[in-house]
């Protein structure tokens, strides 16, 4: 199982959105590795759901429920989507600054490739994201 992290603006989608929907076709990436990462994407990966531009934070966790097919909103079939299911929203969000400041994440690529929309993540780097919104004392 791989593990990945997905970003919406909140204003646009944002997690609570994304549970009314109940899933989402995960549409209009129009960059070459966030593409081939959504290529890579495999039926039942865990996908962390990150608000970017406004809160900055890890907010909920997904499921691939569909793997990669061409992308409806374009006739360009180099481009594709996937589709997710909501899992759970977390205990509490946890922050790009909390993120940022823990040695053991220097290397991630949220950190690393910050403008990318959909990223791999170490299943060493999901854990320890996860422990941080389980952990009421952060």
């Amino acid at each position: 199982m791989n593990h990945w992290l997905v970003k919406s603006e909140p204003f646009v989608y944002s997690w609570d959105d994304f549970v009314k929907a109940g899933r989402s076709v995960w549409d209009g990436v129009r960059n070459y590795q966030a593409r081939n990462n959504l290529k890579a994407m495999q039926k039942g990966d865990w996908v962390f759901f990150y608000h970017s531009n406004e809160g900055l934070a890890v907010v909920g966790i997904a499921q691939v429920d569909r793997e990669a097919y061409p992308d409806p909103t374009t006739d360009d079939p180099r481009w594709v989507v996937v589709e997710l299911v909501p899992v759970q929203k977390l205990k509490r969000p946890v922050s790009l600054q909390e993120i940022k400041s823990d040695n053991r994440l220097q290397e991630i690529a949220l950190i690393r490739q910050s403008r990318l929309s959909v990223m791999p993540i170490k299943r060493e780097e999901f854990d320890l994201i996860l422990s941080f919104s389980n952990d009421e004392n952060t």
